[in-house]
């Protein structure tokens, strides 16, 4: 696959040693199906913070001074200045800045996106809910409040790992648009192209997404293209519901109404029900669909990104 989207990701879910222990965390979806379709950029901050292979285990502890990095055998030893200088040195990094999504270690206190534990100050105390994230998880997430993240095991839900992909790609096909100075036409033509993604995650976002790009040709693009790409990634980012789905359906089945004999709108019209009702998954009534528009094509449809949202090799539609 040419022009592969760059990856950040934990290093030792890449079968890289450098776990506290010595050992590794190798994820074989990972490494095996998703590398055939990204590339990837490791990163370690508790290694490039010099704290050694192997080394103490380390823990986030609620403190008098706010959250620190404590290692779990002797709370005395806070090592969160060593690993704050790492982050900044990973945040720093040339590539950082090309990444299209980022995977992370869960339950790391460095890496952990969210529900990492959060110990009391005395050694010997049980830990708290797990409130908690990790230090390089909380500022990639700071500097880059954009970029696609996930736990790899999170991955695990497919639901969770086709809305990540399917963000990654939209999120490289705006990087894509960035490197030229972005005009009026252009964002306008990206938005158009994403109207039945966004309308599957959020119909509320479609209509303010289109508000704003309505006021590219009067209003400073520079700000506006902010504003849109932060709303575009907060609405994508939330789950497409199946009665969503079927909605975007139905709407792309409109442009087919005119064409389709009595029978094969019948076949579409259930087809469409059944995956709704949880009989189907998505990729039968999108395969229905492609197969009329090849028939019956339309310029408009045929740019949509809803139809198309990633490899279809990956297989991503066949579970959801």
């Amino acid at each position: 696959m040419d022009n592969k989207p760059l990856l950040g990701i934990s290093s030792c879910l890449l079968g890289n040693t450098v776990r506290f222990d010595s050992g590794h965390k190798h994820n074989d979806y990972i490494t095996e199906t998703l590398g055939q379709y990204f590339d990837f950029q490791a990163f370690c901050p508790e290694v490039i913070a010099g704290l050694g292979i192997p080394r103490p285990a380390i823990h986030l502890v609620k403190t008098t001074k706010g959250i620190r990095a404590l290692q779990v055998k002797n709370h005395a030893i806070d090592v969160t200045a060593q690993l704050q200088m790492a982050i900044q040195q990973i945040l720093a990094h040339p590539n950082l800045a090309h990444l299209s999504g980022f995977i992370l270690k869960k339950d790391s206190p460095s890496c952990g996106m969210e529900r990492v534990k959060i110990f009391a100050e005395q050694a010997t105390s049980q830990p708290s809910e797990r409130t908690g994230i990790g230090l390089f998880a909380a500022a990639l997430q700071q500097q880059y409040p954009n970029l696609p993240l996930e736990e790899e095991g999170r991955l695990c839900d497919p639901i969770l790992r086709e809305n990540f992909i399917g963000r990654v790609f939209v999120y490289q096909r705006w990087q894509q648009l960035m490197q030229a100075p972005i005009s009026a036409n252009a964002l306008i033509e990206f938005h158009s192209d994403h109207k039945y993604l966004i309308m599957a995650h959020d119909q509320n976002s479609l209509r303010e997404l289109g508000q704003l790009v309505a006021q590219a040709g009067t209003t400073d693009l520079v700000s506006l293209q902010a504003e849109y790409i932060q709303k575009l990634m907060q609405a994508l980012s939330k789950k497409a519901s199946r009665g969503q789905q079927g909605n975007v359906l139905a709407h792309l089945m409109g442009y087919l109404t005119d064409y389709l004999e009595r029978e094969d709108r019948a076949e579409l019209v259930e087809t469409i029900q059944q995956y709704q009702q949880g009989y189907l998954p998505l990729i039968v009534p999108i395969t229905l669909l492609k197969h009329h528009f090849r028939k019956h094509p339309h310029p408009y449809v045929r740019r949509q990104y809803y139809l198309k949202p990633h490899p279809s090799e990956l297989m991503l539609l066949n579970s959801i």
